[in-house]
Formats: structure tokens, sequence, C-alpha cells
């Protein structure tokens, strides 16, 4: 069963992002356990990779620990086997179309169907070429969910008429990263999707404070938050599970 459907059907959706790996596999999953108890929506889980284009010096950074730590596509496998043993939250697979080539992408969708991952989302495969993964995506019942940009434009309606999950809605130029300030950009972005049809909206890139967080969330179906959490984890390392819970706790609370 696809849980994406659950996720926006409670309110505001929260959804936090962390690296798998970062700083140990044993961690993360620790992690997984604590943003669910402390309200998390979903989980993005992302799978660290040599050359992630989409990501600022903070993903990047996390990527390269965790990679150097040992992290690999089957340990991030068998640690989605055990968590679904014990919580139920959905999550999406950040990852690039390299490793899922390199892992061959039948047998990577297989394994998220067997282990109970939900969605992924993979930045460098454009809407237009999303036909190098969906088949795969559609026979093992894994949502591949679609983003759009400031640069979507006229390309807007045609990704929102074949999104499926919800849609990532890029809030802001360039790469990952925390932002002082969001443009009110997005707000049309989302209205154009929805005139198209009401599929859930959330926004990510450069998402850090509870009021950008609260405003955000005014016209949209749910938050992302990536790099400022990995930030609290790489202050904190081991240490890092206490205040990554009680950071996505107050994000919640934001949204609410």
């Amino acid at each position: 069963m696809n849980r994406i459907g659950e996720v926006f059907s409670k309110g505001k959706a929260f959804i936090p992002f962390i690296t798998a790996g970062d700083p140990s596999i044993e961690i993360t999953e620790q992690l997984v356990y604590k943003m669910a108890e402390a309200g998390a929506d979903l989980i993005e889980l992302g799978i660290p990779f040599s050359d992630p284009i989409a990501e600022g010096p903070v993903i990047q950074d996390a990527d390269m620990r965790a990679l150097s730590a040992g992290a690999t596509t089957d340990k991030i496998f068998s640690m989605m086997k055990r968590i679904r043993k014990a919580c139920n939250i959905p999550i999406a697979f950040m990852t690039y179309v390299n490793p899922i080539f390199t892992y061959g992408t039948e047998k990577f969708m297989k394994n998220c169907n067997e282990v109970g991952v939900d969605a992924i989302i993979v930045p460098d495969v454009p809407f237009e070429e999303k036909e190098e993964l969906m088949p795969f995506c559609s026979k093992y019942g894994v949502k591949l969910i679609s983003m759009i940009a400031p640069t979507s434009e006229n390309r807007i309606r045609m990704i929102a008429s074949g999104a499926e999950g919800f849609i990532y809605c890029v809030s802001s130029m360039g790469v990952t990263g925390v932002r002082k300030e969001i443009g009110n950009h997005v707000e049309k972005m989302i209205k154009t999707v929805k005139e198209v049809r009401d599929i859930p909206c959330a926004i990510g890139f450069g998402i850090s404070t509870p009021e950008q967080a609260s405003t955000m969330s005014k016209f949209s179906d749910g938050v992302i938050v990536g790099s400022a959490i990995v930030k609290i984890v790489e202050k904190h390392g081991e240490d890092c599970i206490p205040h990554v819970t009680e950071y996505v706790r107050m994000m919640k609370n934001a949204i609410r």
C-alpha cells in the first residue's frame, strides 16, 4: 500500500530531509523513528552520491560524510527493512539518476517496493524524460514525484497534469540551502498547478525558520526542510537526535 495519499489528508504536512548514513546508518534509523514521533508527516531520505548537482555545500558535505562512513544503497535498503518493522511513516528516497542506473533501475524499484519506500524524487530527471523511470515505478508501486521551479513557467500546467503523489515546488533558483528571503513567485506557481488539478503541493529549497514555514504553509499543502536539519546533524554528529527531534517538533507546530 502506498502511503503518500495519507500525507496531506490530516492538514499541512511537514517533510524533513536527512542524508542517509550521515553520521551513520544507525543514527539515521533512529532519526527516522524520532522525527516520526515528533510530528513529521513524510520523511525524505537522501541516498548519498558523489555528484549531487541540485545540492548546496551543506548537503554535498553530508553526502561525502555518509560515503566516507561506508553508506551504500544496499545498506540503506537493509535499514529500510528494519524501519518498516517498527514504523509506518511514509518515506521518499531523494536520489539522482546515476545511482539508480548503476544499481539497475528495475532492481532499484523492486527493492523500494519490498522495503516500503513510497516515492522517489530524482532532481536530475526532467519531466520530459520521466519515461526512463516511470514504467518501473508504476510496475512496483513507487510514486515518481515531479518538481516545478520558478523557471518551469509554461511547463507547469503540463507537469501538473501528469504528476502523481504530490508536486515538489522548488522555492528559488539555484541549489538547496538555507535562505533569508524566499520570493512570492511560489504562490503563483501553486495557483497555476491548482488551476489544472487538485494535487498537493509542498515547498522546498531554502526554508529553515518557523516563520518561513508558517508563511509558506499558508498557500501550500506542505513544507520540506533539508539543509537546516542536515546542519544540525553536522553540528552535533552522533548526539544529533534530540536536537533534530526538537527542531522537527518546532517546525511542525509552526505550520499547524
